[in-house]
């Protein structure tokens, strides 16, 4: 395979890479004497005080740059790569995956499937360990690289290959024994599936997993997401809040056994449990730590005690604001409970929250971060937004400003004739968009 030309993008000032005079569409070449395979040979090969750096210019002209740094100093390069190598698709077709149910027409970004072990300790992503090569968990093994999010969804290794439609799925199960003897860090997954991986299957998935501890250090059980593009897919039930309510009773047994053996609670239900049960939301000492609240676990719990703490800093006066709020279904009484604390400490705010149901991928979505513009716009249009209408962050991408659809901010704003604020999601990012 011939090697990925490692070409710099940017040059970050004030970094080294910008008193060395480098360019970007200069090219690195090698670091130490050793050829980059990919971003996670440049960290760990950067991570040193002396370092040789081969750079080739766009002239031809060869650079050799012996550069003295400290130990954890980055040299400010940024490629036009991101891992510095292609991103590894995933060869999985599993029943649940999200992508698969996305309506044609979509920008073609959204369509890849990545099962990228890099992307699970750059970017929290989790991987299912059926494309992972005996090499590539040495390799994690070597770089010593953790957190490593697994998709592990059951630890029966029949099912697993029927859930993922992959044949070498449940003997893939045999990498995290490797990982977890070498010391690696890791963050286990449970996409549950009605009628698939719940009931005894969910049982024996949590008492197995406990295997893996301390190594393992947390597991997240989240419901399937189902959209309304499922032709030709296998058929899958939504959860109903008698099941949910189920599911939540067998998390909370086994979190009582671990708590007790282990010293922690090891597995957590995703905040939409919760509300599909109307169940209240754990204290903060009940997520230890939050472990995994990118994964949902424990977001509203967060948002919550951040809003109490700086809505109990703070004086309320007469100052006079008119806002909107759009979120999804499952999390709008939460969102409006907030809001009317906020009023009765500022009685001149006026505060709309809208619930927008999601037409675009089906009403069985009901969560915020897969809302859509041409949803929101359609059915904001013509009600009384004020001067700001406030959207969640969790609907864009880090960095950019459209929507799963295509559409932009600006498009939303010119559509509704209104301000847009994309909140954070903590508690005073939430008030001060409000009242400042």
């Amino acid at each position: 395979m011939m090697k990925k030309a490692h070409i710099i993008k940017e040059i970050e000032s004030g970094s080294i890479a910008e008193e060395l005079e480098l360019m970007p569409g200069d090219e690195l070449i090698s670091v130490n004497g050793s050829v980059i395979l990919d971003v996670l040979d440049y960290q760990f090969l950067i991570n040193d005080e002396n370092l040789t750096v081969l750079i080739k210019k766009q002239d031809g002209e060869e650079w050799e740059l012996d550069i003295e740094k400290e130990y954890d100093e980055d040299l400010g390069i940024i490629f036009e790569e991101g891992l510095m190598d292609e991103y590894r698709s995933c060869k999985n077709k599993c029943i649940f995956c999200f992508i698969d149910q996305m309506p044609p027409g979509m920008r073609e970004t959204l369509y890849f499937k990545d099962d990228d072990a890099r992307l699970s300790f750059l970017q929290g992503n989790y991987i299912t360990l059926t494309n992972l090569s005996e090499a590539e968990v040495d390799r994690i093994i070597f770089y010593k690289l953790a957190p490593i999010n697994i998709s592990v969804h059951t630890t029966n290794e029949e099912l697993r290959c029927k859930m993922l439609n992959n044949r070498f799925a449940g003997d893939a199960l045999k990498k995290l024994q490797k990982l977890k003897d070498a010391g690696i860090t890791m963050n286990g997954q449970i996409v549950l599936c009605k009628g698939w991986n719940d009931g005894e299957e969910l049982e024996k998935t949590m008492h197995d997993l406990s295997a893996y501890l301390p190594e393992m250090s947390s597991v997240s059980v989240v419901p399937v997401g189902l959209t309304k593009f499922r032709d030709k897919l296998k058929e899958l039930e939504e959860f109903t809040k008698e099941d949910s309510l189920t599911v939540l009773e067998q998390i909370h047994r086994w979190q009582n056994i671990f708590l007790t053996h282990y010293g922690t609670r090891f597995i957590y239900a995703s905040d939409e449990w919760y509300l599909k049960a109307d169940l209240p939301i754990p204290t903060e000492e009940a997520y230890e730590g939050y472990p995994q609240l990118e994964n949902g676990v424990g977001l509203i719990r967060s948002l919550q005690n951040e809003f109490e703490d700086y809505y109990n800093e703070i004086s309320g006066d007469l100052r006079i604001r008119n806002v909107s709020i759009a979120t999804g279904i499952l999390a709008e009484p939460v969102i409006r409970r907030l809001s009317e604390q906020i009023v009765n400490k500022f009685p001149n705010i006026k505060i709309q929250v809208y619930p927008v149901i999601n037409h675009f991928f089906g009403e069985q979505i009901t969560v915020a971060g897969l809302l859509t513009g041409s949803d929101i716009t359609e059915q904001l249009k013509g009600k009384d937004i004020g001067e700001n209408l406030l959207l969640p962050e969790v609907l864009l991408k880090d960095g950019e400003t459209v929507l799963l659809d295509d559409v932009t901010v600006s498009d939303m704003e010119n559509a509704l004739q209104t301000h847009i604020r994309i909140v954070q999601s903590d508690g005073k990012s939430f008030i001060d968009s409000i009242i400042v």
